[in-house]
């Protein structure tokens, strides 16, 4: 059974909605509520690059005010000209830190982590059209993709600790059912 709402609709925001699935004789469940929007990027700049010889990378930052009290959890995308919104190595953030304040924050170039990394594929190039998803996500999506994230950086890192995925879904299948508060804001990089 999965509860399906309009994308944007008023009635999807603090509704739980709820995954049960039968399959081989196992039950698997859990319950997730899409949080409200109230975390949102107020504006997006640019700025070149400092590395000598770089003329055309560019690095995004966004201007944003976190509600004052704890528990604001947000995960990001980003898309690039015709791409895919795709997350950044470092996608959940939460408000430990910045409860209540307004701040500046670099917004990474998301990435297919299939692929190989260097560091000039965090920045944009110059001429991009760039639209960033800033989502609201409930903590146990955060805690998923905080876990998730942090054990695939660790991957063949002998000196790393081991760490467990924390999941929502019950019966033992690794995983979370979530849904996200999203807003979607551009911005085009001149040549």
């Amino acid at each position: 059974e999965i509860s399906a709402c309009l994308v944007g609709s008023e009635m999807c925001i603090e509704t739980e909605y709820t995954l049960r699935i039968s399959a081989d004789g196992k039950e698997y469940s859990a319950a997730a509520t899409i949080p409200r929007l109230d975390k949102k990027i107020e504006s997006l700049y640019w700025d070149p690059v400092s590395e000598s010889g770089d003329s055309t990378s560019v690095i995004l930052s966004a201007q944003i005010t976190d509600p004052p009290g704890y528990g604001n959890y947000v995960r990001y995308f980003t898309k690039r000209n015709g791409e895919d919104y795709l997350p950044p190595f470092n996608s959940v953030y939460d408000d430990q830190l910045i409860d209540g304040k307004t701040y500046l924050a670099e917004i990474e170039r998301g990435m297919r982590r299939n692929m190989g990394i260097t560091g000039k594929d965090t920045y944009f190039q110059r001429g991009d059209k760039i639209t960033v998803k800033f989502c609201n996500i409930e903590k146990q999506a955060f805690d998923f993709w905080r876990t998730m994230e942090y054990n695939y950086a660790s991957i063949g890192n002998p000196f790393s600790s081991p760490g467990k995925v924390l999941g929502n879904i019950q019966g033992g299948a690794l995983g979370y059912f979530g849904g996200y508060a999203a807003q979607y804001i551009s911005l085009n990089i001149p040549e």
